[in-house]
């Protein structure tokens, strides 16, 4: 089943407020992880609050466009479960 921005959206809304970690590529050969909760879902975004030991700011925002093409992928801490 092709995945659609519908239905990633739909799975992101039934793990708010769950803990998960976000791999984003950030150059050729850089990667930036993150670590935080999902807060909200929006039509077009999501957002994560972070972990304020590790990061320097509050939240961050990412489309379902991202992980559709795969230029970031998450993963959930009390699953084990990918989605990408």
């Amino acid at each position: 089943m092709p995945m659609t921005l519908a239905s990633i959206k739909q799975q992101l809304d039934a793990k708010i407020g769950e803990t998960m970690t976000v791999v984003a590529q950030a150059g050729r050969k850089k990667v930036i992880r993150r670590k935080g909760t999902l807060k909200e879902t929006y039509p077009a975004v999501f957002v994560v609050a972070l972990d304020q030991t590790e990061n320097a700011f509050e939240r961050v925002s990412y489309s379902y466009a991202d992980l559709l093409t795969k230029s970031i992928s998450i993963t959930f801490e009390d699953a084990d479960s990918q989605a990408s």
